[in-house]
C-alpha cells in the first residue's frame, strides 16, 4: 500500500492543480464572461457527452485493464489490444449514423424547453467520441502502470484550455460560438495527444486472429457498457434534466454547486489510477488476504481525505458564495446533498474495482442499469417541484441506494468490509472538529476568514490522526513532508 500511496500522491498532486484551474474557470470566469444561459448550455453539452462516452467506449477502458495481465505473457496479446481498439466503432459507427440522420428530430427533443441547445448535437457527438477514446488510450497507459501523464491530460489538458478560451471571450478576441467550438477542438487534441503516448509505451501490431476467449472478451465488456453508463447517468443525468425541465440558467447554478463539492471526490479519483490494475491483479491471483488489506487501506484513506474536505467546504461554502455574483449563491443545499454522496463514494475505497474486476459483475451491472432508472424517475419526479435542489435530492437517493447495494455485494461474495475500527474514530474526529468550528465566524473579507477557520481545523485534524496513528499512509506521509525520517514506517 505504502507504493500505492506514494502514485496517487502524485496523481492527487496533478488532480488538485486540474481542480483549482477548474474551480478558476467555474467559478469565476465562466460567472463572469460567460451569460449564465451560455454557461448552462456548456455544461448540458458535457454532461450530455459523459453520457455518451461509456456507450461510444464500449467499456473497453475496463476490458483491457482485466484482461491485459492475462494476455501480458501471451502471443495472443496484440490480437487482444486489436480488438479493444476496434470494438468501439461497433457503437460509434451506428451513432454516427443516428447523429447525421436524426439530427433534427434529436435537437427538437433537447430543446423542447430551452430552444438555444438545438444546434449543438453535433458538439456533444464529437465530445462524447473524444471523451471514449481518450478513456481508452489512458487504459492502455495505466496497464504499463503510466498513469501520470494520462491523469495530467485528464485533469489540465482540458482546463487549461477552456481558461483560454475564456479569457479570449472577455478580451473579445473570439465569440461565444468560436468558443464552443474551441472546446469540441481541445477535447479532440486531448484525445490526439494521449493516443500518441500509449502508442509510445507499446505500438499497437494489427492482428486479427482474435483470442480464443473472445466471447468471453465481449461478453465482459457488454456488461461494462451497462454498467459504465449507470454510473455516468447516475452522475449526469440531473444536468440534462434540468435543461429538459426549467430554464438552462438553472444548469449553471447547479454546475457550480456539484463542482464545488466534486473536490470531495479527488483523492480518489487520483488513486483509482493505480488501485484499479492492483486490484484486477489480485483477483487475479485470487490474492483475497491482500485484496482486503487494500479495501480498508483505501477505505480509510479517502474517509479521512474526503471527510476533512466536506467540513472545509460545508463550513466556509457561503464565504465563497460571497465571491461569486448574486444569481449563483443560493446552492448551499446542494453542496451538502452531493458532498455527503461524494464523502460514501470515498468511504467504498475501491469497491468498484473489486466487482469490475471479478466474477461477479454480471449481477451488479443489471442493479446498476436499474437504479439509473431509478434516478431518471427521481429526477422527473423531483425537479418539476423543487428544482435544481430536486435533483440533488435524486441523485442522493439514487447513490445511496447504488452504493449500499454495492457494499452489501462485495460483502456476501468476499467475505470483506471496507471499514474497521480507524473508519469510526475519523468519523468521531470529524464531528469533534466539525460541531464547534459551525459556531466559528469572522467579519473579514470572505477570503481571510476561509483562511483562518480552515488552517486550524486542519491542523487539528492533522495532528489528532498523527498522535493516535489512525492510519499508517497518512502517518508516512507526515514523516516524509516533515523529514522526520520514518518515511518506509507504513
Amino acid at each position: 500500500m505504502g507504493v500505492v500511496f506514494k502514485q496517487s500522491f502524485k496523481n492527487t498532486l496533478i488532480t488538485y492543480i486540474g481542480f483549482a484551474i477548474g474551480a478558476v474557470n467555474h467559478l469565476f470566469l465562466f460567472t463572469q464572461f460567460l451569460t449564465d444561459q451560455y454557461y448552462g448550455l456548456v455544461t448540458v453539452i458535457l454532461s450530455a457527452s459523459g453520457i455518451l462516452m461509456p456507450l461510444m467506449a464500449f467499456g473497453v477502458q475496463n476490458t483491457l485493464v482485466k484482461y491485459y495481465s492475462s494476455f501480458k505473457e501471451s502471443k495472443n496479446l496484440n490480437a487482444f489490444l486489436t480488438l479493444m481498439l476496434l470494438l468501439p466503432l461497433v457503437i460509434i459507427l451506428p451513432l454516427f449514423g443516428i447523429s447525421y440522420l436524426a439530427n433534427e428530430t434529436i435537437g427538437n427533443f433537447l430543446s423542447q424547453t430551452n430552444p438555444v441547445v438545438k444546434d449543438y448535437v453535433w458538439y456533444i457527438f464529437l465530445i462524447g467520441l473524444a471523451m471514449a477514446y481518450f478513456e481508452i488510450f489512458y487504459a492502455w497507459a495505466k496497464v504499463q502502470l503510466k498513469s501520470v501523464f494520462g491523469n495530467f491530460m485528464k485533469e489540465i489538458f482540458v482546463r487549461v484550455g477552456t481558461m483560454i478560451l475564456l479569457t479570449l471571450i472577455y478580451f473579445d478576441s473570439i465569440t461565444v460560438e468560436f468558443f464552443l467550438k474551441g472546446l469540441v477542438g481541445f477535447y479532440l487534441m486531448r484525445m490526439l495527444v494521449m493516443k500518441f503516448y500509449a502508442y509510445s509505451l507499446r505500438m499497437p501490431k494489427l492482428d486479427f486472429n482474435w483470442p480464443q476467449n473472445t466471447r468471453k472478451i465481449l461478453n465482459y465488456t457488454t456488461l461494462i457498457i451497462l454498467g459504465g453508463s449507470a454510473a455516468i447517468v447516475l452522475l449526469e443525468i440531473d444536468k440534462v434534466m434540468i435543461n429538459q425541465f426549467i430554464a438552462i440558467e438553472n444548469v449553471a447554478y447547479y454546475g457550480v454547486a456539484t463542482y464545488i463539492a466534486m473536490v470531495i471526490i479527488v483523492p480518489s479519483r487520483s488513486m483509482h489510477q493505480i488501485t484499479y490494475p492492483l486490484t484486477a491483479e489480485l483477483i487475479n491471483m485470487g490474492n483475497i488476504v491482500g485484496l482486503k488489506t487494500l479495501y480498508q487501506k483505501t477505505s480509510l484513506t479517502l474517509f479521512i481525505a474526503s471527510g476533512i474536505l466536506f467540513l472545509l467546504i460545508i463550513l466556509n461554502v457561503n464565504e465563497l458564495y460571497s465571491l461569486l455574483p448574486e444569481a449563483y449563491r443560493g446552492g448551499f443545499t446542494v453542496v451538502f446533498i452531493v458532498g455527503l454522496i461524494k464523502v460514501y463514494d470515498s468511504l467504498l475505497g475501491n469497491n468498484n474495482s473489486i466487482l469490475y474486476n471479478s466474477d461477479y459483475y454480471r449481477s451488479l451491472l443489471y442493479m446498476g442499469a436499474l437504479l439509473a432508472i431509478l434516478a431518471i424517475l427521481f429526477n422527473l419526479w423531483l425537479i418539476p417541484t423543487y428544482g435544481i435542489e430536486g435533483a440533488a435530492y435524486a441523485s442522493f437517493f439514487a447513490f445511496f441506494i447504488y452504493n449500499s447495494i454495492k457494499l452489501i455485494y462485495v460483502k456476501v461474495k468476499f467475505g470483506i468490509l471496507p471499514f474497521t475500527s480507524a473508519t469510526l474514530k475519523v468519523f468521531v474526529l470529524l464531528l469533534a472538529i466539525g460541531i464547534p468550528f459551525y459556531f466559528v465566524s469572522f467579519s473579514f473579507h470572505p477570503l481571510i476568514n476561509i483562511i483562518l477557520k480552515s488552517i486550524p481545523m486542519v491542523l487539528i485534524f492533522v495532528y489528532v490522526l498523527y498522535r493516535f496513528n489512525i492510519s499508517e499512509d497518512i502517518n508516512a506521509v507526515i514523516y516524509k513532508f516533515f523529514n522526520l525520517g520514518k518515511g518506509d514506517a507504513a
